[in-house]
């Protein structure tokens, strides 16, 4: 795969998780639930990445590359439906 187009798509989805993790706070109610669920989403992040990152072991760039777009590959889903209820003017729930 192109290094440069790897780049770039790592760059897209660790957006997409910024963006999940900022307005996490912004839609869900109560302390507890926001931690949960960004707790979960950084963990299953973690594991989706490191099994992404698994083939490219040879190529130190190319782990870390893969590593980000499985990272942020788990959160766009929930950047998607916050970037959804946020344009609806939807409230925490």
């Amino acid at each position: 795969m192109n290094t440069f187009l790897t780049f770039v798509m790592a760059a897209l989805l660790l957006a997409c998780a910024a963006y999940a993790q900022l307005r996490i706070p912004r839609f869900t109610a109560g302390r507890s639930r926001i931690a949960l669920t960004r707790t979960v989403l950084i963990a299953v992040g973690i594991g989706f990445g490191y099994v992404a990152a698994a083939p490219y072991a040879n190529d130190p760039l190319m782990a870390v590359l893969a590593f980000l777009i499985g990272f942020g590959a788990v959160h766009f889903p929930a950047a998607f439906i916050l970037f959804v209820k946020r344009e609806r003017g939807a409230g925490k729930s």
